[in-house]
């Protein structure tokens, strides 16, 4: 009663989507979970509407868009499932979406939409789903037993194939867990060091407090880090909150950040600042902080002018140090976090099962039988739907890789 083909423990986006095709391809699949309710991860993404993919993802050169120790190996799982192939079932479904910004597609509805559409895929391969099931120990086939063995808190479960789908660490309070990286450990595969991703910033709090006022403050900005080679750069929103930085820009950097190195911020990307200020010295005979407020929103202007006193005089009286000096602050600010929000608040986690021990065709382990999908391993996308396309097409590489015993339930 208790012997399945292939078990597989996470009920988010990979789990879930793995069971479907699994299921579908005639395998007796069980999906278990430690949560009581299953996708919270799908539910609260895209701020309820589910970000469930990127039609911009480009599959020949993923480590444009994806972050690992060997950033090509998503290249095969992301090039034969495709975020097309993902569109094509959102529509099969009748769920209407939409795209909102450099290629983000988005449920117009719910992203429970999404997850309704996981289920019924999961229903139409037949598979079972538990809740509430924690495992306890994994014991792995023997000369004299074929089958792995997990001892759950439901029962002990017999299966010829275990897919770890447990996510990462990212988000504690809705059932995060390292299970998937002790179990990694245990058959020996090596793990990447794992940190917060696509996570706001924090700065000392003195050193912050004028800044601190700007909070709720949004604006678009050019944001970097990183020197030569390893500089990487965004146009993207920026957020000011009461601890620090967050906001799509920041979200995106904060994966290529290493600590106690600086970001660079430019307030006003889309303004020549210096030839701009320049030119109001000339003919304004409003004070700089107006001026400032006519090229940069009028709450971070306030805030610059009030921290020098040169700045406090008309546009005709200030210096041309000081204007140039403001410019250069506006346009090139450079700070250096003191760190991030952690995992309560990152919506991804950086590393995690090495690469190198894993299959890029199949998800396979070195430890026969042993399959890891989706955020578990050493691949990390940027925001915007990129981390739930290689859920999709991790979870779809691993399924149709699966060993269907035909023998039992017909040809694969």
């Amino acid at each position: 009663m208790n012997t399945w083909d292939v078990v597989i423990v996470g009920a988010g986006a990979a789990g879930l989507f793995c069971a479907g095709v699994a299921g579908q391809r005639g395998l007796k699949v069980l999906v278990i979970d430690h949560s009581d309710k299953i996708a919270e991860k799908i539910r609260i993404s895209g701020g309820g509407r589910c970000n469930f993919t990127n039609r911009l993802l480009d599959a020949s050169a993923p480590q444009k868009h994806f972050i690992s120790q060997n950033p090509h190996f998503c290249r095969s799982a992301l090039s034969r499932y495709t975020p097309q192939d993902f569109i094509d079932l959102v529509q099969k479904h009748g769920i209407a979406f939409h795209e909102k910004h450099k290629g983000q597609l988005f449920c117009d509805h719910s992203a429970e939409d999404i997850i309704r559409m996981l289920l019924a895929e999961c229903e139409a391969g037949g598979v079972d789903i538990r809740t509430g099931c924690s495992v306890k120990s994994v014991q792995a086939p023997t000369e004299e037993k074929t089958h792995y063995t997990l001892e759950t808190t439901q029962g002990n479960l017999h299966t010829t194939s275990v897919v770890v789908a447990t996510g990462g660490l990212s988000i504690p309070k809705i059932g995060a867990s390292d299970w998937g990286y002790r179990i990694a450990s245990q058959f020996g595969l090596r793990l990447v060091e794992r940190r917060p991703g696509l996570v706001p910033l924090t700065f000392d709090g003195d050193a912050w407090a004028p800044y601190a006022q700007l909070a709720g403050l949004a604006l678009p900005v050019g944001i970097e880090t990183g020197e030569k080679k390893n500089r990487m750069h965004f146009d993207e929103d920026l957020l000011f909150t009461h601890r620090g930085l967050s906001g799509p820009g920041v979200l995106q950097i904060s994966s290529y950040w290493q600590e106690g190195t600086p970001i660079r911020l430019n307030l006003a990307p889309e303004v020549n600042l210096p030839e701009r200020l320049q030119e109001a010295k000339l003919r304004s005979k409003k004070l700089l902080g107006n001026e400032l407020a006519t090229l940069v929103p009028s709450r971070l202007a306030e805030a610059w002018v009030s921290q020098d006193p040169a700045l406090q005089r008309t546009a005709a009286e200030v210096p041309d140090k000081a204007l140039n000096k403001l410019a250069e602050a506006l346009s090139n600010w450079q700070l250096t976090p003191n760190g991030s929000e952690g995992y309560k608040k990152a919506e991804v986690t950086l590393g995690g099962v090495d690469t190198r021990d894993v299959s890029s065709q199949t998800m396979e382990s070195k430890q026969p039988g042993l399959y890891f999908i989706g955020e578990v391993i050493d691949v990390t996308g940027w925001l915007g739907g990129y981390n739930f396309q290689w859920a999709w097409a991790s979870a779809h590489a691993c399924a149709v890789a699966l060993h269907c015993p035909t023998e039992r339930h017909g040809s694969a």
